[in-house]
């Protein structure tokens, strides 16, 4: 669609001209996330204040323009892609923390509040916000909320939804309302601040946060297990939660990933089939002692090494080892690009070894070369696929590849997606998933949204295959669905 100049300029009224652009260059760029996908927008905004907001949401139902919210665009599914074009409304100027009340156990933030900075308000009070994604650095809260992402911490700590007290939400006619409370507890009716976590801007536009915060643990320390057998680490993890002891942080990586990074970043990781970081935190007593049952239970489980410390620094590296794969495996190769295609999924926990075993044949079925790691202890896995964007081949064994992979999770009893959220790259798995729920989620974005304006084609509403509309310089000839 084409916006008019008139319209342009009472858009412009509410923003400010620097905070309102059609100019080529920046409808490029805010078409991509960080997804496989890219679409160009008609105008892309940047509102300060949710009565900015509000108002902006009230032209585009009037006019019937798409909205697209955007926080850091780190996304991996293309939920932030306007693949409708309208308007993507860039919430980063949004990024006021408003109240840290540890003594209430909340604080209360902006939606454009990157995740790190968040923790860094919140450290000089010994709290935290424990979820840890891998993007932490620039994602924000609000696309956290959006997309109930986590990351690494989740086995023990959880996701956004389970420190969402309360939300401001913007609606499809342009309305606020606010729901939730600043209390732990809270039985007032629909649990309706839950509804809007990881509904990925399809029902409204999340404007403010009011989250849990949590302790910051008073000493951590990490065991670096190495396995000749993937199935063997897979187990490993298993044993481990059933004692049961739950580690703060257990992250996988399989052949190809060691391969990557240690090419990359000159890690120095062993050169086996399969690695586990298990990070314990908590009382320096309890910690010690739960990293020793880790070494004998990873030596139980035919770990051929296992290394442990306490040391920060140490950690550190081992952790940004682990954080480097996404970009190193684009490395390994000198056509093939890593691509998030299959890059999350989850499975009860003890089929993971099942599910890795699974995700290799695959690959090498269908000729293509799979990456696997992720937050093992939590059931959360990844999958990286290496291939050539220019090549139609390339792309098709790869989309064969993915629906294999999600098969395989499904018949596990797993879910197509643990933390990265549906988006695109996920709609049409999602719905193979859950094809008794769909329909209802899709009369909820019916009466929420009549007019179809809020992050409209995403999710249950996709139609179709996922190799599209890609972000790729040769993407004319990849385009194929």
């Amino acid at each position: 669609m084409t916006i008019e100049q008139g319209l342009v300029k009472e858009i412009a009224s509410i923003v400010g001209e620097e905070n309102c652009s059609t100019r080529a260059a920046d409808l490029y760029t805010y078409g991509f996330d960080s997804s496989i996908h890219h679409h160009n927008p008609d105008i892309v905004v940047r509102p300060k204040s949710t009565s900015e907001v509000s108002e902006l949401i009230r032209i585009a139902a009037r006019e019937g323009i798409p909205v697209v919210p955007r926080g850091g665009g780190t996304g991996l599914c293309g939920a932030a892609v306007p693949i409708m074009g309208g308007m993507v409304m860039d919430l980063t100027r949004m990024n006021e923390i408003k109240k840290v009340r540890v003594n209430d156990l909340y604080c209360v933030t902006q939606a454009g509040v990157v995740y790190d900075r968040l923790n860094e308000a919140l450290a000089p009070y010994k709290f935290f916000f424990p979820p840890t994604p891998g993007s932490g650095e620039a994602c924000t809260i609000g696309g956290m909320v959006a997309t109930n992402a986590s990351g690494m911490r989740a086995v023990k700590y959880g996701a956004s939804r389970d420190y969402v007290l309360g939300l401001e939400v913007v609606l499809a006619d342009g309305s606020v309302i606010h729901v939730g409370t600043n209390t732990i507890k809270n039985s007032s009716g629909y649990q309706l601040e839950r509804l809007f976590v990881g509904s990925e801007g399809t029902l409204g536009v999340i404007t403010e946060i009011t989250l849990r915060v949590a302790p910051k643990p008073k000493k951590a320390a990490m065991a670096l297990a190495a396995f000749d057998r993937l199935e063997d680490a897979g187990t490993f993890v298993s044993n481990l939660i059933s004692l049961p002891l739950i580690p703060s942080a257990t992250e996988l990586m399989d052949d190809i990933c060691i391969r990557a990074v240690n090419k990359a970043v000159k890690a120095g990781l062993p050169d086996v089939q399969a690695v586990c970081m298990i990070e314990v935190d908590g009382e320096p007593e309890m910690v010690a002692k739960e990293l020793k049952i880790v070494e004998e239970v990873a030596r139980r489980s035919g770990a051929v090494t296992v290394q442990t410390s306490d040391d920060k620094e140490q950690m550190a590296l081992w952790t940004s080892a682990r954080k480097s794969v996404m970009s190193a495996l684009s490395r390994l190769g000198d056509e093939l690009v890593s691509v998030s295609l299959a890059d999350d999924m989850a499975v009860p926990i003890s089929r993971i070894p099942e599910a890795v075993v699974a995700f290799h044949r695959i690959a090498e079925e269908n000729r293509v070369i799979v990456g696997t790691y992720g937050h093992a202890a939590d059931g959360n896995l990844h999958t990286k696929m290496l291939l050539n964007p220019c090549s139609e081949d390339d792309w098709i064994r790869g989309e064969k590849a993915v629906g294999q992979i999600f098969d395989t999770v499904i018949a596990l009893g797993g879910t197509v997606t643990g933390e990265h959220g549906v988006g695109m790259s996920k709609a049409p798995y999602m719905m193979k998933e859950r094809p008794d729920a769909w329909g209802t989620m899709l009369l909820l974005k019916k009466a929420m949204d009549p007019q179809n304006i809020l992050n409209p084609g995403k999710m249950m509403q996709w139609e179709g295959g996922i190799i599209r509309d890609l972000r790729y310089p040769c993407r004319d000839i990849c385009d194929l669905r």
